[in-house]
C-alpha cells in the first residue's frame, strides 16, 4: 500500500518513534496495534493529508468553482425522501461537480464534517458547533400515522395536538434526530413513547402503523410520492402551530467550497418542491 518494503516501513516508524520520542506501534508476533499515542498521531496525520488534498481543491475551485468532488452527509429520515428530487437538480445545475454522498446519523454527520471527511451536511436545526456556517433551506411538518379504524383516524379538519394527550407513539431508536423531535412534541402535547419498541428507521415504523401496532409521526416528504400511499395508513395533519423541524445546509467556515454552498442550498431547497415551506434568515 506504501509502494515500500516491510523492512523499509518498519525502519521508517522506528525513527519517527525515536524522534518524537514516545512508541507509537505495539508489535506482537504477526498482531500490531496503535499505541495511545500512535492513535493520536495518526488522526493529526489524517487531518494534515486532508488539509493536503485540499490544496488540489483550492486550485480547482480557483480555476472553476464549480468543478471538484462535494462530499454531502445527510441523516436516514430525511435522505431517502429527499434525495431522490435533488440529485438529478445538483447535476444539471452543476454537471462538472461530482457529489458524493454520504447517509449517518445527525451527531456522526457533525463529526465528519469537524474532521473533514465531508464538505457539507443537511441537518436539523439548531446544530451548535463552533467554525460552521449555515444556510436555511426549509421547514418540514410532522403528519400523525395512525392505523385505519384508530379512533384519531376518523376526525374532520386539521388534528389539535391536545387530542394526542394519553396516547402512546411509536417512536425511532436513540440517535435520531427525529425521536428527540418526537419526543419534546408528545411533551408538549401530553402523549408518550410506546414502551417495548423502537424502530430502526421510518419504513419499520410505516409498517408498523400499517400492522395496527400503534400511531407516529411522520415528516411530509417522507408520505410524498414518488412514496407509495398505504391504504392501511390514515395520514392526519396538525393545526397551527404544526409539529415539525427546520433543516439547513452545513458546511466549514474555512472549506474550499463556501462560496458555493449557498448555490447548492438554493437547489436543495427548491428540489422538494411545494411540500414544505422555504425557510429564509
Amino acid at each position: 500500500a506504501c509502494f515500500v518494503s516491510q523492512p523499509t516501513l518498519s525502519t521508517q516508524v522506528r525513527k519517527l518513534e525515536s524522534e518524537l520520542g514516545v512508541q507509537l506501534i505495539e508489535r506482537s508476533g504477526r498482531q500490531v496495534l496503535f499505541t495511545g499515542a500512535g492513535e493520536e498521531v495518526v488522526r493529526r496525520a489524517k487531518h494534515i493529508l486532508d488539509e493536503a488534498a485540499d490544496i488540489r481543491d483550492v486550485a480547482r475551485q480557483l480555476n472553476n468553482p464549480h468543478t471538484g468532488t462535494l462530499r454531502l452527509g445527510v441523516f436516514p429520515t430525511l435522505g431517502p425522501y429527499l434525495l431522490p428530487h435533488a440529485v438529478p437538480r445538483l447535476a444539471d445545475a452543476f454537471p462538472k461537480l461530482e457529489v458524493l454522498l454520504a447517509e449517518a446519523k445527525s451527531l456522526d454527520l457533525v463529526q465528519q464534517l469537524r474532521m473533514g471527511d465531508l464538505d457539507a451536511a443537511v441537518l436539523a436545526r439548531p446544530i451548535r458547533e463552533e467554525g460552521l456556517d449555515e444556510e436555511p433551506l426549509f421547514t418540514e411538518d410532522f403528519l400523525l400515522a395512525t392505523p385505519v379504524g384508530h379512533p384519531l383516524a376518523a376526525g374532520e379538519g386539521a388534528l389539535k395536538s391536545s387530542e394526542l394527550s394519553g396516547e402512546d407513539l411509536l417512536l425511532l431508536n436513540e440517535g435520531h434526530c427525529l425521536r428527540d423531535q418526537a419526543l419534546e412534541f408528545c411533551h408538549t402535547a401530553g402523549a408518550s413513547e410506546r414502551d417495548g419498541f423502537r424502530a430502526t428507521s421510518l419504513e419499520t415504523l410505516r409498517h408498523m402503523v400499517a400492522a395496527g401496532v400503534g400511531i407516529t409521526l411522520l415528516p411530509e416528504l417522507s408520505v410524498a410520492p414518488p412514496v407509495i400511499e398505504n391504504p392501511r395508513i390514515v395520514l392526519r395533519r396538525f393545526a397551527n402551530p404544526a409539529p415539525h423541524r427546520d433543516l439547513a445546509l452545513f458546511w466549514r467556515k474555512t472549506s474550499v467550497y463556501r462560496e458555493l454552498m449557498p448555490q447548492i442550498a438554493d437547489v436543495l431547497r427548491s428540489s422538494a418542491g411545494d411540500l414544505v415551506q422555504p425557510l429564509t434568515d
